[in-house]
Order: structure tokens, then C-alpha cells, then sequence
């Protein structure tokens, strides 16, 4: 089986701002909540090999992973997919963003397949992408609000 989901958010600033903010890999953990370290280990062209940390889950584990991320700024769209896939078959990623009356609609799509191995199960770690995606499109979403009205 393959999972999905499909989120956005509506940002009370100008597409340009946005795109810069969101592309701007180095300093994710400055814009997300959940990322203690984002680095560029590689530049491909347009396409760039990423190490994303999480900070601590409760148990104190740190989780870690290698992204592809391809930006471009013609379509103002992004994809992503994991190298590093841990408990996926796969997992591919596609960032739109959309110039909306007031500002920017920014879309999120993860399609992914969950190993038999995993240690959840498909529907589980949907709800948790969902509940965790729509959550950091938020924090992202308020400090570039944040940034349009400083």
C-alpha cells in the first residue's frame, strides 16, 4: 500500500518571501520548531543533498535523515525525496506554492510507502504526518508573518 497527504496554508505574505524564507535550507531551524540542524551536504545543480536533525524525541533519541530537494522557482514548486529512507519503502515530497488575494497559499504533499518492518503501521504514521505537517506549516506560516509585520 502507498500513503499520502496533502496540506496548506495560507500566509499573509508576498510568494517572493515565502519562497526565499522556505528554500533557505541553512536556517530551517530558526523557521520550523522541530529541526535542531539543517545542512546542505551537497550541491547538485539546482538540487540539494540535505541532513536534517530533529531535535530529541522524548525518550532522547535524536532522529536524523539525507534528503534530494529541487527547487524551482519557474513553477514555484519543490520536490523532495528521502535518500536516507529509514522506515520507508520511499518517500517523495512536493512543495507548490500559489499566489493567493493577500498572499501565498503554500502546499505540502508526502507520498510514501511504509516498510513491513516499520515500527507503525501506514495509518498510524499518516495521522501523525498530518497532525505534525499542519502543525509546523503553522509555526513556518507565523514567523514569516512575523517577519512581514517586524
Amino acid at each position: 500500500m502507498a500513503g499520502r497527504t496533502d496540506n496548506s496554508v495560507d500566509i499573509a505574505a508576498p510568494i517572493d518571501l515565502v519562497w526565499d524564507m522556505t528554500n533557505d535550507v541553512e536556517s530551517w531551524p530558526t523557521l520550523f520548531s522541530e529541526y535542531a540542524a539543517a545542512e546542505i551536504v551537497e550541491r547538485r545543480g539546482p538540487t540539494l543533498r540535505i541532513r536534517l536533525t530533529l531535535h530529541p524525541d522524548p525518550d532522547g533519541r535524536v532522529w536524523s535523515w539525507v534528503s534530494d530537494r529541487t527547487p524551482d522557482p519557474v513553477t514555484r514548486s519543490v520536490r523532495a525525496e528521502r535518500v536516507e529512507k529509514g522506515p520507508f519503502e520511499y518517500m517523495q515530497l512536493h512543495w507548490t506554492y500559489e499566489e493567493i488575494p493577500g498572499g501565498t497559499r503554500m502546499r505540502w504533499r508526502q507520498d510514501f510507502a511504509v516498510r513491513a518492518d516499520a515500527p507503525f503501521t501506514e495509518e498510524a504514521i499518516t495521522e501523525r504526518l498530518n497532525r505534525n505537517t499542519t502543525a509546523q506549516m503553522g509555526v513556518v506560516r507565523d514567523n514569516i508573518e512575523r517577519r512581514v509585520t517586524a
